[in-house]
């Protein structure tokens, strides 16, 4: 079989690379950079964001930007293939900017200033839909077959690699001023959205259609409702220690289930899909973006449980403040962001040449060893076989990721790039989101069973009364979780204070210092992580079959380059003489 390849002049290929990877990379910075600086954003408001009633201010500030993105980017990428990939692109960088500087000058404080960050937070996922969705498939439409894999491996580093770096800015700069979080993005968003709108064109060939608001509409209300019962499942309800069983869960997955089966019926009898279903009848398609949103709740669930592991025990042990805990969790954990960046480049280069199958179901299969390894190690670990351990899932995630995403773009129509992207990029933030659901009611589950006890034993061995001991150690273990989390120590505000504990002033020092709580952890995370790591080694292995079945290097015939060839010579500015075309062996 052959196909047609359009080949662009190189300065502008470059061009597009070096602008989508600055969009993507300052979207998934402002996806991470918050994780670290949430503690110093609620000080600077003045709340208290482990209080009952101030819990969902800090699940929606955690995750209703990965919520807004999940449930926009199919909508956008399709919208991209219908009006242009790269002005809905421009867009989203000008959006994301002026939220920017509206997170920065929040007004208000207490309840009125968490809102305002909320609802801003919001907006910023809208703009970061636009740059996620679209910049996949302005990539492709600019690079040539045979070298879109080391493209995307320089934008998957910059997607994977910016939220590691976003833990280590969170950390900085929210120690002298929780608003340089949200300031630090403005001067790249402007610089971006200025650039793109100069610079960037539309190679990509539009697909005149009807937008479909009745697939889009039913799409939004049913993964908004599901990822929101998911959100609130984590949270208390009751005497539960999570919400599963609430009316408020168990109404939005009734929604869910009934908007998303209604939005699969309407997507097959729909002449101009938002979300086209017959690109999962292409096997690469099909196979990647399994494998890919498999690897993504891995990816996600690994993120938070070694914050937390690092947070709430090794630092704490090591003698790091937990005030400090934040910063220092993102420095350790950079062995995993050099993986990254050293295999991402090299494997997408690689899989230009030799196809996805094996580098990608490689790579997968590496990162479930890690996980097997980081199980066998004890909670205070030597540091030089984590940072390895971490390094080599970085490597793994890495040899994965570039060649997986270049594959699956390949694999589809020319028309259907955006729609495309758009997919893959809903996988990879809804699989975030269902991660932190997943992973953290497993290391619930998992604390629950074995926490309490350990609670009870530990504190009145240092003198807290039976009855007050049993009454903390019977509290939510979701409480003592964000707690290690956000860098808090969570005895102080369990135990009130020495006066009200009736005990004396060094086993208050004691219970509240920074070995106490750690060292009585240590076995119960153990076991919950236990619970975890094996759930994200099953995702991983299922992944790599997964990729493993994709069968041989496959590009889509692309039949409508030709057809609109000179629609495409017209909107790139380039005279006939420079577009080539080519033809090229499947294998």
């Amino acid at each position: 079989m052959s196909i047609m390849k359009v080949t662009h002049p190189d300065r502008y290929k470059w061009i597009a690379l070096t602008n989508t990877t600055l969009g993507v990379f300052m979207a998934v910075i402002n996806s991470s950079i918050i994780l670290i600086s949430l503690p110093a954003i609620f000080r600077g408001i003045g709340i208290n964001p482990l209080s009952p009633g101030n819990v969902g201010y800090l699940l929606w500030l955690l995750m209703g930007y990965l919520l807004v993105t999940a449930v926009l980017v199919v909508s956008l990428g399709r919208l991209g293939d219908i009006v242009g990939r790269v002005r809905i692109f421009n867009l989203g960088f000008a959006v994301f900017t002026v939220a920017s500087v509206l997170l920065a000058i929040d007004p208000y404080h207490a309840s009125a200033g968490a809102l305002w960050l909320v609802l801003w937070r919001l907006v910023q996922g809208v703009g970061g839909a636009m740059l996620f969705a679209n910049s996949a498939a302005i990539l492709v439409d600019a690079f040539p077959s045979d070298q879109r894999g080391l493209a995307m491996g320089v934008n998957q580093v910059a997607a994977i690699g910016g939220s590691f770096v976003g833990l280590i800015a969170g950390g900085l700069l929210s120690i002298i001023d929780w608003r340089l979080v949200f300031w630090v993005s403005v001067p790249f968003g402007v610089i971006g959205t200025v650039w793109s709108y100069m610079s960037l064109r539309d190679n990509g060939i539009r697909t005149k259609a009807k937008i479909d608001w009745s697939g889009n509409l039913t799409f939004a209300v049913g993964l908004t409702a599901l990822l929101v019962g998911i959100i609130y499942g984590i949270e208390p309800y009751g005497t539960h220690s999570m919400g599963w069983t609430s009316p408020l869960v168990m109404t939005s997955f009734a929604i869910a289930i009934v908007f998303l089966i209604a939005f699969f019926i309407i997507e097959t009898k729909a002449d101009t899909p938002m979300f086209n279903l017959r690109l999962f009848k292409i096997r690469a398609f099909f196979m990647g973006s399994a494998a890919g949103l498999l690897a993504a709740i891995a990816r996600g669930g690994l993120q938070f449980m070694l914050i937390i592991w690092l947070q709430g025990i090794w630092l704490p042990l090591h003698g790091y403040n937990y005030s400090d805990t934040p910063l220092w969790a993102g420095i350790f954990l950079l062995p995993l962001t050099v993986g990254f960046l050293l295999a991402g480049p090299i494997s997408g280069y690689l899989s230009d040449h030799h196809g996805a199958r094996i580098l990608s179901t490689s790579g997968l299969s590496i990162f479930a060893l890690t996980f097997v390894g980081l199980l066998f190690i004890p909670t205070n670990f030597a540091y030089w076989i984590f940072a390895l351990l971490v390094f080599l899932n970085g490597v793994g995630g890495g040899m994965f990721s570039a060649p997986n995403s270049a594959a699956v773009m390949n694999s589809v129509p020319a028309d259907q790039r955006g729609g495309a992207a758009g997919i893959q990029a809903a996988f990879m933030n809804t699989g975030m989101v269902l991660s932190i659901g997943i992973f953290f009611s497993l290391m619930i589950v998992g604390l629950t069973n074995t926490l309490p006890k350990a609670m009870f034993k530990g504190l009145s061995t240092h003198g807290v009364a039976a009855s007050q001991a049993h009454l903390v150690a019977n509290l939510p273990v979701v409480g003592s979780l964000f707690s290690s989390f956000l860098g808090f120590n969570p005895l102080k505000s369990l135990l009130v204070s020495q006066a009200h504990t009736n005990i004396t002033h060094v086993q208050w020092t004691t219970l509240t210092g920074k070995h106490f709580f750690p060292s009585l952890i240590q076995s119960p995370f153990h076991h919950g992580l236990i619970i975890v790591f094996s759930a994200a080694i099953a995702m991983s292995v299922v992944g790599a079959l997964f990729s493993a079945l994709r069968g041989d290097k496959f590009i889509h015939q692309q039949e409508s380059v030709a057809k609109h060839l000179g629609e495409l010579s017209e909107s790139s500015g380039a005279v006939p003489g420079e577009i080539a075309i080519e033809t090229e062996v499947v294998r």
